[in-house]
């Protein structure tokens, strides 16, 4: 499908490549002008580079900054209302997992971090989006979460907390923000990224054999749900967050 976001500004986090690169992509090719964000300089300037040459017409500002930090937030937020005029749509997509085990034996610093990063610095660029722009003029928000926030996980345990919790911040967002602006979230399973590598690099075949569809997802599956509810089409909706996991949690498994 062919989205129209012309005349429209969007803020992705998390950019520089995987499921934020192919949101950005899409987003783009609508005809919407986009920030990408991530942490390191050198990729979110390739990843801008690499959109403006593949997508004619494109406008691409390309901005370094942590999510997890208020001033970085901060001036992202304001040179994209600066450079392209709006924020009409942001995607929150930069996640974190820098803990793995039984959370009773978990670094408290680390899992400090992982909400910091998962879910304050979500909410704190909805803060911002909306005394920037969206509380006058609306707007869309996405945050990307996990089916990890909607099951247990066993070893990622703080990971998925923290994508629960986003997961309900996703739910009172919508209903504070309406009807102007509308909240939704995606829960995707393995996506192949980097992020994800430790999950099924080495035995994609076993990993994709517990999903209904017999696949691992791309980021172009998880790109093009969220472009849709960001879109007038899904006008409605509000509040929700959406799996896109080969239907792998109606199996009642997580892999």
């Amino acid at each position: 499908m062919t989205w129209d976001f012309s005349g429209k500004a969007a803020l992705v986090t998390g950019a520089s490549r995987g499921i934020g690169l192919a949101i950005a992509t899409e987003l783009v090719r609508g005809g919407a002008a986009v920030t990408i964000m991530s942490r390191k300089a050198d990729d979110i300037t390739a990843a801008g580079e690499r959109l403006a040459k593949e997508i004619s017409g494109a406008r691409v500002l390309a901005l370094a900054g942590n999510a997890g930090r208020h001033e970085d937030r901060e001036r992202v937020v304001r040179q994209t209302v600066e450079e392209l005029g709006s924020l009409d749509i942001l995607i929150n997509n930069t996640g974190i997992n820098p803990t793995y085990g039984p959370l009773a034996d978990a670094d408290l610093g680390a899992v400090l971090k992982t909400f910091d990063t998962n879910v304050v610095g979500a909410l704190g660029f909805v803060q911002l989006a909306l005394r920037a722009w969206m509380a006058e003029h609306g707007g869309n928000i996405v945050n990307v979460s996990s089916v990890g926030g909607l099951r247990s996980t066993g070893v990622l345990g703080a990971y998925g907390a923290s994508k629960a919790a986003l997961n309900h911040l996703t739910m009172e967002l919508a209903w504070q923000l309406g009807p102007s602006v509308r909240v939704n979230g995606v829960a995707p399973a393995t996506v192949k990224t980097r992020f994800a590598e430790a999950l099924y690099v080495g035995r994609e075949d076993e990993a994709a054999h517990a999903y209904p569809m017999k696949r691992l997802g791309t980021p172009e599956d998880v790109a093009s749900l969220v472009a849709f509810l960001v879109s007038d089409e899904a006008s409605w909706i509000t509040g929700e967050t959406v799996r896109v996991d080969g239907g792998l949690l109606a199996t009642g498994s997580l892999g």
